[in-house]
């Protein structure tokens, strides 16, 4: 079976992740990098060995004989480029979120349905062994009724971050705190709680000089009458703080923490299961909120486009979280319940 051929758009802050994951994973090889900033991506491309770089996306997809390819760019442009990806018949990876609207979101999905391709969404902490477990406790019912869930998102980030690139903080290309840096805090809600009937929430800017807020709380109704809370701030002094999932119910408390997810700082059932023992192994030491999940993820993807698999996050599941923040991001401005699904 052939080697997957990866191309990759974006050479900032989250394309290290990808290129040291694609790195690691046998069936696979990035072949070309592409960056507006040139020097970027030539700076890319020899520290990973990348044999093709441009400054133009469209001059990659059109030239290089790519399988997928990786969009690591600003949020507001992965739909357009994931588009112009798909109508080459070249599969979409993207980052997170796969958009700020629903309506570009929608036409993501269509075009890669329309041509054939795959549109997996990067949703790297569900990967997370910790994670792994609380999601088979759920599965299992170990919980018994599902009372409620909480997301902690307790961040830091300096003016200085906000101030690397124009589009950072705005909402054409960005998002605030609820869509860019908890993305995936808001996924794991709905991927562990199940689908969400409405929401109400609240977001300011205290702190920085941006356009979007800077934190800001929200709260769930589920469909199986749990209730949810979320907590999300990028102003924690002087470092990132807690990135965390509790999970309460009748015969069960969890709570995923650590700065992403990624120890088990609480796991009590009523009754005893062998995987109980594996908490004891779970926790992983991580440099970066990010964790290591990517490697994982991308691993997935490799293994569904040479037809071993099945997408862990493809576009419509993706979609689901972005749903709610959009939601969110009503209710904060209308400053009333939002019910779900949310049509704009």
């Amino acid at each position: 079976m052939k080697i997957i051929k990866f191309g990759l758009i974006g050479c900032g802050r989250i394309s290290a992740k990808h290129f040291e994951a694609v790195s690691k994973i046998e069936d696979a090889k990035l072949i070309a990098c592409c960056d507006i900033i040139m020097e970027r991506a030539k700076k890319s491309a020899e520290q990973y060995q990348i044999p093709q770089i441009y400054d133009n996306y469209l001059k990659m997809l059109d030239k290089e004989s790519l399988d997928a390819v990786l969009i690591c760019t600003p949020s507001g442009l992965h739909p357009e480029m994931g588009i112009n990806a798909a109508l080459r018949k070249i599969h979409v990876v993207t980052e997170k979120p796969m958009a700020i609207n629903l309506e570009s979101a929608d036409r993501l999905v269509q075009a890669c349905d329309d041509n054939e391709v795959q549109l997996f969404v990067v949703k790297q902490n569900r990967l997370n062994p910790p994670i792994q477990l609380l999601k088979k406790a759920i599965d299992k019912g170990r919980f018994g009724r599902l009372f409620s869930i909480s997301a902690t998102v307790r961040w830091t980030r300096p003016q200085s971050y906000y101030d690397l690139a124009d589009w950072r903080g705005t909402w054409k290309y960005d998002g605030g705190a609820f869509l860019n840096q908890a993305s995936h805090y808001f996924d794991l809600l709905q991927w562990l709680m199940g689908p969400v009937s409405s929401v109400m929430a609240n977001t300011v800017t205290m702190n920085h000089k941006i356009e979007t807020e800077d934190q800001g709380g929200g709260l769930l109704l589920f469909e199986n009458g749990a209730t949810g809370i979320i907590e999300v701030t990028m102003n924690s002094f002087p470092r990132n703080l807690e990135g965390s999932i509790t999970v309460l119910g009748e015969t069960g408390t969890v709570k995923i923490g650590g700065i992403a997810v990624n120890k088990v700082e609480h796991w009590e059932f009523k009754d005893y299961d062998d995987d109980d023992k594996m908490i004891e192994v779970a926790d992983s030491e991580i440099s970066s909120v990010y964790g290591h999940g990517h490697q994982s993820y991308l691993q997935n993807v490799v293994d569904v486009l040479r037809g071993n698999g099945t997408p862990n996050t493809d576009g419509r599941s993706g979609r689901k979280s972005l749903e709610i923040i959009l939601a969110m991001y009503a209710s904060a401005r209308l400053g009333k319940r939002i019910e779900l699904p949310y049509k704009p």
